[in-house]
């Protein structure tokens, strides 16, 4: 056989998403293999079909990489599979759906305003609780003898420096980033998706649904 006593290298990400329901390796796999006419053949073995997609809904699946190996030897029984990702990971199969401009732009300033209220309702109630306006009265009045009128250079630069705080917390303005770095949003959203793809794995495979060596992707809608 063409792939016989040949080695191939594969690599699957932690979560995977496909716009097609019918799922080649190629659609989730990086590969390689010393010799090119291999991986054309591989890319095109398939893993599984997904089957009674709602619009509404996206389906997902739980593969070990086992499996993926299974369908590999079914195909070239005397292929040597050496994998560098994930044991276990993610398929998700959702279509593609084109959003309108205008509701784009009306979603987007949907979420601006509620941050831009949530935020300044945050401060606000921060300033209250610990007394910030009695306290840069009181310091106000201590330095310059003065009694405060509520508007103060202590405010307009505590305003000031607010703002300063969090661009640099956040660490960019706008799509212009400070540093290489990347933002604490940024690395707590990694962290979540991390946590929530562990979740969605051991769920699945303690009710034994997972896609595994000898099992096979059910006829009907797979949902998690």
């Amino acid at each position: 056989m063409a792939a016989s006593k040949e080695t191939v290298y594969i690599k699957a990400d932690r979560n995977v998403e496909v716009t097609d329901p019918c799922v080649k390796l190629g659609d989730i796999l990086s590969m390689e293999c010393a010799n090119p006419t291999v991986l054309p053949k591989l890319k095109t073995i398939k893993l599984l079909r997904f089957h009674g997609v709602d619009k509404k809904t996206q389906n997902r699946v739980a593969v070990s990489i086992l499996k993926v190996i299974e369908c590999i030897h079914a195909e070239y029984p005397e292929i040597e599979v050496q994998n560098l990702g994930e044991q276990d990971f993610i398929i998700t199969y959702e279509e593609q759906q084109s959003v309108g401009g205008v509701w784009h732009i009306l979603k987007t300033s949907q979420v601006v305003l509620i941050s831009f209220m949530g935020a300044a309702f945050s401060i606000m109630a921060f300033n209250n609780d610990v007394g910030v306006t009695k306290m840069f009265s009181q310091i106000y009045e201590l330095v310059t003898g003065t009694k405060s009128d509520g508007f103060t250079v202590l405010e307009f630069t505590y305003s000031i420096g607010i703002a300063i705080g969090i661009l640099t917390f956040f660490n960019h303005f706008g799509k212009r980033r400070f540093s290489v770095d990347p933002t604490p949003i940024e690395v707590e959203m990694r962290l979540y998706e991390n946590d929530l793809q562990t979740t969605l794995i051991e769920n699945i495979s303690r009710k034994e649904q997972e896609l595994d060596v000898g099992t096979k992707y059910p006829t009907g809608s797979h949902r998690s």
